[in-house]
Order: C-alpha cells, then sequence, then structure tokens
C-alpha cells in the first residue's frame, strides 16, 4: 500500500562467537525457599523514618517549578498525570510542561545532528504518534507547538505505536531525524507521558534526564506560553499503513508460501486483543490482508478511557478473555498488545497464556533455531528454570538490571564485544532482537511467531506453538510488591532509596 506526503511546511520560530561474558552474567544461586521472620501483608506502606535532604537544582531559586519538570522523567521516558480523576494525584503532565520538553527535545536533536555532521543542519525533521487517550489532542498541539519553536518541521502520525515512531526515522521515504511517540503504555487513562527516537533508538535516562533539566529552566522561567491556535500546522502523513506493509512483506518473504506467497495465513485463525490501544491495525492491515481469519478479535475500537481492562499481557483480565476467545472459536493463536504495541503476549491453541518466562522461552527457542549458540540476554527476575530451557537448547543466558532499557543496552554492549547476542528481553513482554534495530515491537515480536507456526504447520506439524515450550519447568511462584511511598513529591525517590536499604539491611 502506498503512501501520499503532502509538502512539508518548516515551523520556523525563535565476527567468532565470544562466550566469555562480563562478571555481570555469572551464573545465580537458586533461592528455594524464603523463611521471613515476619508476615507480609497483600499491601504493603511503608514511610520512611525520617526525612530526606531537598535536592539541589543548581543555584537557581525555582527549585520547585523546576523540579516539577524534573519529576515527569521515568528512566527513559517522560510520565505525568495528564487528566483528572485519580485521588491523591494532581494533574502535573500540563501542554506548559511537555511544550517545554518538545521544544528542549527540538534542540537536543539539532545538537546532536550540529555534532555529528559539523555544521548546521537544515530542515530538521520529526514526527509524532499518539494512542488513543483522551489527553492526546490537547497534549499534541504543545508538542507540535515546543517542536516549532526550537526550529523543526513537524509531522502528525495521528494514531500510532510506540515502534512505528521509531520506524519512522528509518523507512523510506519517511526517514525524519527524530520521533516522539506520546503514551503512558498500560497505565491508567488519566496518564500520559513522551517516549523519544532517533535513527540511533530511543534516548537513554541520562538523555532524557539532561532534556528534561534544559525543559525545566525553560518552564521555571516562564519562557513558554502554550499557543491555542498553531501559526503552521503539522504534515499529516500515513505512516501506520506503511510499517504494516513491512510486517506483512517480512511474513511472505520468510514464509514464502509455496502455494499461496501473498497470502500465507490462508486457514489460520487467529485471535487480537488490543485492548483499545492503538494494536487494531495489526487485525485489519496485516492479519486480514495476508489472509488469516481474525473472527472473535477484541476491543479493536480505540478508546483512551480503555473501559474493557487494562491494555497489558500481564494482565489477568487481558490473558482470560484472550484465552476464552481462543477456545471458543478453536484459533491458532491468540494475540495481546499493550496500549502502545511496544510489547505482547500470546495464547496457544490449547488455551495456555504466554507471558513473563513462557514468552522469553518461546522467542527463545526460534531465535535459537536461526541462530544456535547465541547469547540471550534477560532481566534478573527469570527463573532458573529458563536458564536451563535456554542452555539445553545450545544457548547462552546472560541475567542484567532489571529494566527493558538496561536489557537492550546490554544486548547492544555485548554485540559490540564480540559476543553474538539476538534477543533481549524482560519479563514484563518488552522484547527486542538484534535483527530489527534492538527496538522493543510487540508487533514484530509476534511476526516472529507466526512465522515460525505457519513453517511448524509447512513441515506437516499439527502442534501449535506452545509445544516449543512444552519442557520449561514451571517456575515458583513470585509476587510482586508495590510500595506506596508517603512523601513530597520531590523528596519520594529519595525517600523511596533509603526504605528499600533500610529494609535489606532488615531482611
Amino acid at each position: 500500500m502506498s503512501s501520499t506526503l503532502v509538502p512539508s511546511t518548516s515551523l520556523n520560530n525563535n565476527t567468532p562467537i565470544n562466550h566469555n561474558f562480563p562478571s555481570s552474567c555469572t551464573p545465580r544461586t537458586l533461592l528455594n525457599t524464603l523463611n521471613f521472620p515476619f508476615s507480609i501483608p497483600s499491601k504493603l506502606t511503608l514511610i520512611s523514618p525520617k526525612s530526606s535532604t531537598t535536592a539541589n537544582y543548581n543555584d537557581i531559586g525555582l527549585d520547585e517549578e523546576m523540579g516539577q519538570i524534573k519529576r515527569l522523567q521515568n528512566g527513559s521516558d517522560v510520565r505525568g498525570v495528564a487528566v483528572e480523576g485519580e485521588p491523591g494525584r494532581k494533574v502535573n503532565l500540563t501542554p506548559p510542561a511537555v511544550e517545554a520538553i518538545a521544544e528542549s527535545f527540538g534542540e537536543w536533536v539539532m545538537d546532536g545532528l550540529v555534532k555529528e555532521k559539523g555544521r548546521l543542519t537544515e530542515d530538521v525533521r520529526v514526527s509524532l504518534g499518539r494512542d488513543p487517550r483522551i489527553s492526546g489532542g490537547s497534549l499534541s498541539v504543545a508538542i507540535f507547538s515546543g517542536l516549532g519553536r526550537a526550529g523543526c518541521i513537524t509531522y502528525d502520525m495521528g494514531l500510532a505505536t510506540t515502534p512505528a515512531c521509531f520506524m519512522s526515522t528509518v523507512l523510506a521515504p519517511f526517514s525524519y531525524d527524530a520521533s516522539i511517540m506520546m503514551t503512558a503504555s498500560h497505565l491508567p487513562y488519566t496518564r500520559n507521558g513522551l517516549k523519544f527516537f532517533t535513527k540511533k533508538g530511543g534516548l537513554t535516562s541520562p538523555e532524557v534526564e539532561d532534556i528534561c533539566n534544559k525543559a525545566a529552566f525553560k518552564y521555571a522561567n516562564r519562557l513558554t506560553k502554550v499557543s491555542t491556535l498553531l501559526k503552521t500546522t503539522p504534515t499529516r502523513v500515513d505512516f501506520m499503513s506503511v510499517y504494516a506493509k513491512h510486517l506483512r512483506d517480512i511474513i511472505k518473504e520468510r514464509v514464502n508460501h509455496p502455494q499461496h506467497y501473498d497470502t500465507p495465513l490462508e486457514g489460520f485463525q487467529i485471535i487480537v486483543n488490543a485492548g483499545n490501544g492503538s494494536g487494531g491495525f495489526f487485525t485489519f492491515d496485516v492479519l486480514d490482508k495476508l489472509g488469516a481469519d481474525t473472527f472473535g478479535s477484541l476491543n479493536l475500537t480505540p478508546d483512551g478511557m480503555f473501559p474493557n481492562h487494562i491494555p497489558n499481557p500481564e494482565d489477568k483480565v487481558a490473558m482470560s478473555v484472550t484465552r476464552t476467545a481462543v477456545l471458543e472459536t478453536s484459533a491458532d493463536l491468540g494475540i495481546v498488545f499493550d496500549t502502545d504495541v511496544d510489547r505482547s503476549g500470546v495464547v496457544d491453541k490449547e488455551g495456555n497464556p504466554i507471558n513473563g518466562d513462557k514468552l522469553i522461552a518461546l522467542m527463545a527457542a526460534i531465535v535459537l533455531k536461526e541462530h544456535p549458540a547465541s547469547t540471550i540476554v534477560t532481566d534478573a527476575r527469570t527463573s532458573m528454570a529458563l536458564t536451563r530451557f535456554i542452555t539445553d537448547r545450545g544457548g547462552h543466558h546472560c541475567l542484567y538490571r532489571v529494566g527493558y532499557r538496561n536489557v537492550i543496552d546490554k544486548g547492544v554492549q555485548l554485540n559490540e564485544d564480540g559476543v553474538d547476542a539476538h534477543l533481549m528481553m524482560e519479563t514484563s513482554g518488552h522484547g527486542a532482537l538484534k535483527e530489527n534495530y534492538f527496538l522493543d515491537d510487540g508487533a514484530y515480536m509476534v511476526v516472529k511467531i507466526i512465522i515460525e507456526m505457519v513453517r511448524m504447520k509447512l513441515e506437516g506439524s499439527n502442534e501449535g506453538i506452545g509445544s516449543l515450550i512444552k519442557d520449561l519447568e514451571d517456575p515458583l511462584e513470585s509476587v510482586e510488591l508495590r510500595m506506596d511511598i508517603l512523601s513530597e513529591p520531590k523528596h519520594a525517590k529519595a525517600q523511596a532509596i533509603e526504605i528499600i536499604e533500610t529494609f535489606k539491611t532488615y531482611v
């Protein structure tokens, strides 16, 4: 499917495999039992015994206003409360705040291009995509205004996915210099946030921190007043159809079906649960056009209030309703996307949910067929059963710090050091592949699973995709504890660290 571009308008205003891993990838000791001398309640609220010192915001006497922007940083993303509706939480992701951050990002992109090319770069192009959250419209205006202030040419992708935003920087004829995705992933409708990309991939936490620090000065000094009407509107582009065709082409080429090349999914029924997020396109523009039967798919209409369940492959309701749909229709596969489609989970034909360790195992089994002896990088929460599963197939398991960006960056580092690492996955469902720009793309992950499912059928197997992990041992039960830190926002992070250290010492 082709895409027509409207002429742009400028917003001018002011190797051999090395198996010697670093010490961070050494095997772990399995703890069979944990005996605590106390009981842990179902909801744990801890209060720090003493308050921390106030943060030092350089030598400017505007620490509170600047702190409002700095606290919006969430690792490599920006996240905050965009609309009222949560008891005890005030709106902090406001249009003026978003405009200041977008302007600083635009300046950061320009500075980077100057350093890379050694000269000033004209016509710096930045795209914006968003999920269906109800705050998206007003915040989009603020982003375009901020990017315009920085001198960027802007492109409006409309409803999009996080991976598509990155792909808009590398797929011709778009190939933008940078992109922003407005989303708060699976968080409630009241939240929103920003994810940033250049052609090199997603930004790191220090880079986002630098952008937020610069934005804090703009915001605190009242340099930004959000425009209610843009002088020059951004160029509307249809990138999602190009991205969908990119995914279809991958499936067609790699399946290479001997009877029907253009419709390799004929005879397969696949259920998609988009959770009323941005993932519905995968049903209409990928699966249907490849010949799949998608009858019974769920929650495909974008709705920023997320009326049915949290769009999250870790959510029990999301998995349960998808499992029911798969069993009722005798489908071959069920797919669950999160809001912005950078994560996914699946349900096999027997109705077994595949997420967490099981999803990592499934992807590892597929990747190790293609790349024997590859290293699989995961966060440290995975089970020893997963380690055995990977090593039994000739792979190597590298465990690293929790956080999907940490896991991906570790994989990039290993490859730079000569260690062949083709898959990096976190238990939350974030998964990146070396073959796909080290991008955590939930749709691409599903594409890999679908290709393997069709190949198995062509080879004469009647077993579903779940048969690839039938010998994975069930891990010991794990429980995630989330603590509410009762504190002023500017002290919360320091107090949380103090609480955790106190808790560790006590244990």
